[in-house]
């Protein structure tokens, strides 16, 4: 890849992820106005230090189409461990006798989603994921990190290396990633998983790709 189209990219990523850190934090809807609607319903889990709003062209783009979308604000800024935040996200399932739904993840969002989903969905109420930007292997970056909530992506970390290892669920998952992202070097398809790789590259901007909302409202509205 050429290093100026890299350039572009780290720019744009990060100028994208401070204005969406800004929005969500503007973001004053309340989350029950979000489960109104007919279609499927959708449940969203932002990345690490990021709030359901950070997700918000993606949240716009299902409600377009009449999903209900559930949001937790109980996560916060997701900075807990994995294990401890899918508990939650089962609970909140549980609770809401939330049945058939779709995840929509950002980065370690989907590593919350699929811990849910090989772990804790006896009744299997998730009926499919889509991940975008999800470390599934790690980052090797990690291990520059000093703040627990980012070393936990090492790529040898238990929970990491107990997910990779769960494969009965990866054939409802469908993956999205560019083919350059600043914060996970090495890209890893999930096998058994849909895989997509799009010509674009970022960790963030991806996420008001039109291409990347596409491929949420397909899966999003399966039969």
């Amino acid at each position: 890849m050429k290093p100026l189209r890299i350039a572009r990219w780290w720019a744009s990523d990060y100028l994208y992820a401070g204005y969406g850190q800004v929005r969500a934090f503007l973001d004053r809807r309340d989350p029950s106005e979000l489960r109104t609607g007919d279609a499927r319903p959708v449940i969203i889990l932002p990345g690490v230090w990021e709030t359901w709003g950070f997700l918000r062209p993606l949240i716009d783009v299902l409600r377009a189409g009449g999903h209900p979308v559930h949001v937790l604000p109980a996560l916060g800024r997701n900075g807990r461990p994995i294990p401890a935040t899918a508990e939650v996200v089962s609970a909140y399932l549980a609770e809401h006798d939330v049945r058939d739904v779709v995840i929509v993840a950002h980065s370690k969002g989907g590593l919350i989603g699929k811990y849910v989903m090989s772990r804790l969905d006896p009744d299997e109420r998730v009926t499919a994921m889509v991940a975008v930007c999800t470390p599934f292997a790690g980052s090797a970056y990690a291990r520059f990190m000093l703040v627990p909530s980012l070393r936990a992506f090492l790529p040898t970390d238990a929970t990491t290396l107990q997910l990779l290892e769960s494969l009965e669920v990866n054939t409802r998952i469908t993956t999205v990633a560019g083919v350059w992202d600043p914060h996970i070097p090495a890209a890893h398809e999930l096998a058994g998983a849909t895989n997509i790789t799009l010509d674009d590259g970022g960790h963030f901007r991806l996420l008001a790709s039109p291409e990347v909302a596409r491929i949420v409202r397909d899966v999003a509205s399966r039969p």
